[in-house]
């Protein structure tokens, strides 16, 4: 990921998956994405599915992101293990957590990465040098969705084994005790996070789904945009060919 910068950023695009379509990983590809997001916090997925996507990403020349199911060791490491290039962790605390969580996907002496024999290390034929390389491959990216994350942000983004933050918007909102009801205190806190990263020079990755997330995106820099879902992406396409059909040949 690009430093977030709003002379030089340089944005990467993916397409958030819902569930494990392996088409939708090919129309990222033919659209112009440069990856994919998997949500396995809140989609549809087996260990086996998020394994065969990571791949036919890596194969498509796609990067393949994973927000995982819950901020535990073994949910880390299991797509890093496919050969994921990045992990989302959502539910992080505060700077305490994040340093955790974090360890987790980066191999000593950085982190606390546990030490497999899969695909990111050639079934078994990984070289010297291997550790270092993955851990510069891997992103690391908490997720800024409670108070405490949002507190400790500019201190989370200190770490050495973070790469970035992901903006949870809803949940922070929600977290604010603002009921789902989006204004200017959100905005506030959207430009907060973006202040902190390009402090940094970290990354900055939110979803972005309509036209005021991309006037947003573009005023704060962002330099992550997971796109629209595949399973939205499809109710909009069939949505938009029944309304012409209707209109073009009738009832």
């Amino acid at each position: 990921m690009a430093t977030p910068s709003l002379e030089t950023r340089e944005v990467a695009y993916t397409l958030w998956l819902a569930s494990a379509n392996a088409a939708a990983v090919e129309a990222a590809r033919i659209a112009g994405c440069d990856g994919v997001t998997l949500d396995l916090e809140h989609g549809v997925f087996g260990r086996g599915d998020v394994d065969r996507l990571i791949l036919l990403a890596r194969e498509s020349g796609l990067s393949s992101f994973c927000r995982v199911a819950e901020p535990t060791r073994i949910a880390i490491q299991h797509p890093l293990d496919s050969g994921a290039s990045g992990v989302i962790v959502p539910h992080v605390e505060d700077l305490a957590h994040a340093r955790e969580l974090a360890s987790y996907a980066k191999y000593p002496p950085m982190g606390d990465r546990s030490v497999g024999g899969g695909r990111t290390f050639g079934y078994g034929g990984a070289g010297e040098g291997f550790h270092a390389a993955e851990n510069r491959r891997v992103s690391f990216y908490p997720m800024v969705e409670t108070v405490g994350a949002l507190d400790d942000v500019d201190a989370i983004l200190g770490l050495e084994g973070v790469d970035g933050v992901f903006l949870g918007p809803a949940d922070l909102n929600m977290a604010r005790g603002r009921a789902g009801a989006f204004g200017e205190d959100d905005a506030a806190d959207r430009r907060r996070v973006a202040g902190a990263c390009m402090a940094a020079g970290k990354a900055f990755g939110m979803n972005v789904y309509t036209k005021d997330d991309m006037e947003a995106a573009r005023e704060i820099g962002l330099t992550f945009a997971a796109l629209i879902d595949d399973i939205a992406a499809l109710i909009d396409g069939v949505g938009r060919a029944v309304a012409d059909a209707k209109a073009t040949i009738g009832r």
